[in-house]
């Protein structure tokens, strides 16, 4: 499932969900289905800061591909707005996936920073390579959420 939705390809995901899959955490969190990832949290409270196979976390997935009520599920459950993906290629917390979230317009990604923000994220934290949300948010040309971020303390 989640390689499909890492290559965005969709038709793959739905032929694959039509067979009504049981979805782990992370897939619950890529794909928005708030239900089965408050099932799973209700199961095992650790899952909200675990780690797959490829290095990514729950919230981090959320975030990236802008799922705000799986999100604020994950935080409300204690994930941890700061870690950073253990993938060898991308190391992202939540505020640098919400910033860049795929496909999604500038107010999916402002309220998803602003989530990010509300439950502590370090508005200056830097992902691997040194990117900042600031950055991505210049990069989406999305000045409401650079100026979220100017005004949570981002360094310019």
């Amino acid at each position: 499932m989640l390689p499909a939705l890492y290559r965005g390809d969709h038709d793959r995901v739905e032929k694959l969900l039509a067979a009504d899959p049981e979805l782990d955490v992370f897939e619950a969190a890529a794909l928005g289905r708030s239900d089965r990832l408050r099932d799973l949290l209700d199961d095992d409270p650790t899952r909200a800061n675990a780690f797959g196979d490829d290095g990514f976390h729950p919230l981090g997935l959320a975030c990236f591909f802008g799922h705000a009520d799986a999100a604020r599920l994950l935080l409300e459950r204690g994930a941890d707005a700061n870690a950073l993906s253990r993938n060898e290629h991308v190391q992202t917390a939540a505020i640098h996936a919400a910033a860049a979230a795929q496909g999604k317009d500038e107010a999916t990604r402002y309220e998803l920073v602003n989530l990010a923000l509300e439950h502590g994220a370090d508005v200056n934290l830097p992902q691997g390579g040194g990117f900042r949300a600031i950055d991505a948010a210049r990069q989406n040309g999305d000045t409401r959420v650079e100026q979220l971020l100017l005004e949570h303390g981002a360094e310019a």
